[in-house]
Parts: C-alpha cells; sequence; structure tokens
C-alpha cells in the first residue's frame, strides 16, 4: 500500500504533503504476539496497520479484558497514553504477523507544522466512536454484536469468539448464541 492510497483515505493531500509522509514515516514488521505497545509505556506513535491484526488488553488478575481490536487498514494508537502523554494502561499486542507504517508523535507535529493538510489527521485522533456508541447506548448482546457486524464485518473473521466477547462485554456463551441466530 503507497502513502498516497493511505493519505487518501483521510483527505486531499498534495505530492509534497505525500513525500514528506513517506520521508518521516518508517514501516516494520511485526512477529505474532510481539508488543508494541507495554502497560506503562508512554504512547509515542500511531500506526498504520498494512497487513495483519492486533488487540489492546488490560491485565486482570488472571485474564486479559480486550479493550480494542484492529484489523488491516486501520489507524492504531492508544488514545489517552498518546494525548495525555501519560502510562498507558494498556498492552497493545499483534494478534498475527503484522506489517505497520509508525508515524511519531514528533514526526506527526513537524508534518503538522509544514502543512496545513496533516490537520485533516485530526479525524483518526479522535477517539474511536464504535467503542462509544456499544457502551453508551444499553444496547442488548444482539444489538451490540449486529453494530460490529456492520462497522467491522471482518472482526468475526480474524477474531476467535473469545475475544470478540471480551470486546463486547459478553460472556462467550451469550455471543455463540447470538451468533447462531444470524
Amino acid at each position: 500500500m503507497t502513502a498516497q492510497e493511505i493519505l487518501s483515505n483521510i483527505g486531499q493531500f498534495s505530492d509534497f504533503d505525500t513525500a514528506l509522509f513517506e520521508k518521516l514515516t518508517s514501516r516494520r514488521v511485526l512477529e505474532k504476539n510481539e508488543i508494541i505497545l507495554k502497560e506503562a509505556e508512554v504512547c509515542q506513535s500511531i500506526y498504520y496497520i498494512v497487513s495483519g491484526s492486533f488487540f489492546q488488553y488490560q491485565n486482570k488478575d488472571i485474564s486479559e479484558i480486550i479493550i480494542d481490536l484492529h484489523l488491516q487498514g486501520e489507524w492504531m494508537y492508544n488514545h489517552e497514553s498518546l494525548v495525555g502523554q501519560t502510562p498507558s494502561k494498556t498492552i497493545v499486542k499483534a494478534f498475527s504477523k503484522a506489517e505497520v507504517i509508525e508515524l511519531t508523535l514528533e514526526n506527526f507535529h513537524f508534518l503538522s507544522s509544514k502543512a496545513q493538510s496533516f490537520l485533516q489527521f485530526g479525524k483518526i485522533l479522535n477517539p474511536t466512536q464504535s467503542r462509544t456508541y456499544i457502551f453508551d447506548n444499553s444496547l442488548s448482546p444482539s444489538e451490540k454484536y449486529d453494530y460490529i457486524k456492520k462497522a467491522k464485518p471482518l472482526l468475526a473473521q480474524v477474531f476467535p469468539i473469545k475475544m470478540i466477547a471480551s470486546y463486547l462485554k459478553i460472556a462467550p456463551e451469550t455471543l455463540s448464541r447470538v451468533r447462531a441466530q444470524y
């Protein structure tokens, strides 16, 4: 995937903007289960997922609580840590072998100072609407699953039921019953 293709999903960027973006980003390949952001580490970058998938989770006692699931073609970062420059409360880990394009916060600020078009990144730097919709609207398990099927249709094909259930804050058995209705 080219820088032009990635940027075109955000807005309109000139050839100069695209060249600057390419110069200030780096590609990284991560193996399955490789951690890209550790708990208590301050998030210093945003990542575009070229291939693969990731999950954000918190360790609670002996279990992993899934906070977010990320797929190919999405931007990924820990919002609270990045914006507040505070230690991350979550861990971001590769669910599968993956390739990302990394844009450091320092380079993002530089890009924004050189070209106003990079202010369009505000679209991706706002907290995700889907989690707010799912958890602020007291949706039933069926409505939650229906929403993610529409918002992120590939989620159910990439991640196991147990992880999706944790993400939706419902029991895996409940999710299995809901999925059986489809």
